[in-house]
């Protein structure tokens, strides 16, 4: 039989098996959704680690309820409640059982016999070292820090924000909350949200940590019912996935927004971030009342704190503007022309941009070239012609944009924050007129003070953008190096590093220009914003100057008079006692006076002019100069004297502080100095003229 060229089975199935595989294509075309892309990077939405995942979702519902208010102009209440969930109650809210550990070795934090021993030995010897330095008398060191315990156990929360606003449509809630990059904030208007996530991404979180879903109830104004929704998100389709959908009885008439959401987190490392964050929007938005507790198993982490409003005043509701020619790119400009109603190029220029007049969209047709005519189709644009208008908006020169769209807390409401939540000793605030960068206006408002409450010595910086406190990445920001590096202090009566200066700016705009991934900090390198926020911060440092130089001089004047009366009694025990030894002296030396100082004399020793009366008209007379001197300083610095009011202060307790009086000294006086001293009496009490004939020695107590 011939077998040349065949192969048994088994070479046949050794071959096949070396048969290389056809690899699977690495270049598969792949598509993410809106919010498998936010799920993927987080971190670009603020959702870094649990611990600043709780800090941004806090700080997102707290600014969705403010906007919802303040779109209504009610005056916004906001309630914000995180509480802890331990671990069995977690297990129990998505049914899992609790269990036991079985394997102590799988986990983290296990701790073997060896790694035992080996810790306790080196703890031995630290108490052993410890003992030698006690007994020689060195200085012992705390007892030795034990590293903590590697974990990663998570830490579950449920957050609560409520509020009086306005409230969602009931069929919108689902995409409101489900469906990413999809909300009612989008157009060319000052918003504070940075991405226009909102609720969405913790919402993305809270699926990725804990796998619940979201509960949102909410009513609008003159509804009777209020909507009832628990959903989640499709991540990978960006669609909502409703649980429950209904509507339900509003037996107490009230509208608004609840939402409530658990997620993982962790309130240790983030509770002063989120208490700060608390504390800056009550002094940006001093007319709404902010409620916001933290609960606890345990009572004594209980937090609960309440910023109570202060104004009913409120800064205008933001109004949406048209793009400024400068401002547009190529995309924008077609996508404006796709969703323009008008029909020609002349109503299209002078309808979708703002600063171009009818004479003015005329010239610039005019200088497009042949091709262009103010009747031409807006639809019919090319291309090239569009990259033409492109070019000549980035050209042409265009009247800046007013900021009349912008909306700013307003000089009166920022001084009023700073006062309720820092209690300073003096404050100046200063609003600055809308100025513009690459199109967009911007306004600058600032506040600076000085002392307070819970302030550090030096500067403490407050940034706010669009009303928004930032608490990150603050030293590449425009106002902290603006405040540290390019303004003198010292011009302004301020010590930088020993007094308690609070700097407050406040930046809205059309366009925030943020820097980094986290949008955290704006940029120092837009002149026309750091120009602004210096001339803010030095022009309230120049009213603080004022307040300073004044404070200075009625203490330098209270010092001037402090001295001065602590002099009289010791002047006034030296000029009676004089004046008593020559009234005695004069009947045996036969001195002559005049008839007025004979008159003194005699009521001296009659007891009719005492120490007292002395003392008295010494006071009387320091009083008077020092009146004198400080309305002739007034006068000579042009500042004119106030009127004058009369405001009754309780004394806090009786009390005299006593001066201790040391050795005696024997000075010399010539006649001239004590008839200055003494010529604040009057009433018929004048220094005796025969004193002018020599020198007097006088007992005068030193102090």
């Amino acid at each position: 039989m011939d077998t040349e060229g065949s192969n048994s089975p088994a070479e046949t199935k050794k071959a096949k098996s070396k048969t290389p595989r056809k690899p699977k294509s690495a270049h598969v075309l792949k598509q993410k959704s809106p919010a498998e892309f936010f799920a993927d990077n987080k971190n670009i939405a603020g959702f870094d680690n649990p611990g600043k995942s709780l800090y941004t979702t806090v700080r997102e519902l707290v600014e969705n309820s403010l906007d919802s208010a303040e779109s209504i102009s009610e005056l916004p209440v906001v309630e914000i409640t995180i509480e802890d969930i331990g671990k069995s109650k977690f297990n129990s809210m998505i049914g899992l059982a609790d269990h036991e550990r079985v394997d102590e070795e799988l986990y983290d934090d296990f701790e073997s016999a060896k790694a035992r021993e080996k810790r306790l030995a080196k703890e031995a010897r630290h108490q052993e070292i410890q003992a030698k330095n006690a007994s020689v008398g060195k200085k012992v060191k705390g007892p030795m820090a034990t590293k903590p315990t590697k974990s990663r156990e998570a830490s579950y929360y449920r957050v609560t924000c409520k509020d009086n606003g306005r409230g969602m449509p009931h069929d919108d809630i689902p995409n409101m909350f489900g469906r990413v990059l999809s909300g009612t904030k989008y157009g060319l208007k000052q918003t504070r949200g940075k991405f226009g996530l909102g609720a969405k991404m913790a919402l993305i979180w809270s699926k990725m940590s804990t796998g619940l879903p979201i509960e949102i109830s909410s009513s609008m104004k003159s509804q009777n019912y209020t909507s009832f929704c628990r959903l989640d998100i499709d991540i990978h389709r960006n669609i909502p996935h409703i649980h429950v959908h209904e509507k339900r009885e509003n037996m107490d008439i009230w509208h608004g927004a609840e939402i409530q959401i658990v997620i993982e987190g962790n309130w240790t490392t983030y509770r002063s971030k989120i208490l700060h964050y608390m504390r800056q929007m009550a002094v940006i938005t001093p007319y709404a009342q902010f409620l916001f507790k933290f609960l606890s198993d345990t009572p004594e982490k209980n937090v609960t704190v309440r910023f109570a409003r202060r104004t009913d005043i409120m800064p205008p509701i933001p109004v949406e503007t048209k793009y400024h020619p400068s401002a547009v790119d190529l995309l924008l400009i077609k996508r404006l022309i796709a969703e323009t109603s008008k029909q020609n190029l002349f109503q299209f220029l002078q309808h979708e941009f703002v600063n171009v007049g009818k004479s003015y969209a005329e010239r610039l047709i005019g200088e497009m070239g042949p091709d262009f005519s103010p009747k031409m189709p807006v639809k019919s644009l090319t291309a090239q012609q569009i990259v033409r208008i492109h070019q000549l908006f980035r050209q042409a020169k265009f009247d800046d944009p007013s900021g009349n769209c912008l909306s700013p807390a307003g000089e009166y409401n920022l001084r009023l924050g700073i006062i309720k939540e820092l209690h300073p000793d003096m404050v100046a605030t200063y609003s600055g007129s809308a100025q513009v960068f690459e199109g967009h206006p911007f306004i600058v408002e600032a506040g600076v003070s000085v002392g307070g409450k819970d302030v550090k010595q030096g500067l403490n910086i407050f940034r706010f953008a669009n009303r928004i406190p930032l608490l990150f990445e603050q030293g590449a920001d425009v106002v902290t190096r603006t405040a540290i590096k390019r303004i003198n202090w010292n011009n302004y009566k301020i010590n930088q590093t020993q007094d308690k200066i609070g700097v407050f700016v406040s930046i809205v705009s059309t366009k925030i220009p943020f820097k980094g991934t986290g949008k955290e900090y704006i940029g120092d390198d837009i002149s026309e914003i750091a120009s602004a926020v210096k001339t803010a911060i030095q022009q309230c440092c120049a009213q603080l100057k004022s307040k300073i130089v004044k404070r200075i001089q009625a203490r330098e004047q209270q010092e001037r008079k402090r001295s001065l009366n602590k002099y009289i009694p010791n002047a006034t025990g030296a000029i009676y006692d004089m004046l008593k030894d020559m009234s005695q002296s004069r009947a045996s030396k036969k001195k002559r006076y005049e008839d007025k100082d004979v008159d003194l004399l005699n009521q001296v020793s009659a007891h009719l002019v005492t120490k007292q009366t002395l003392k008295e008209k010494l006071t009387q007379h320091v009083e008077q100069v020092d009146y004198e001197m400080a309305l002739e300083y007034a006068t000579q610095t042009g500042v004119k004297e106030e009127p004058r009011e009369d405001v009754y202060i309780p004394p806090l307790e009786a009390g005299v502080n006593w001066v201790g009086l040391s050795r005696p000294s024997t000075a010399w006086c010539s006649p001239t100095s004590l008839r200055v001293v003494l010529g604040c009496i009057d009433n018929g009490f004048v220094w005796p003229t025969g004193l002018e004939a020599g020198m007097c020695d006088a007992k005068i107590w030193q102090a």
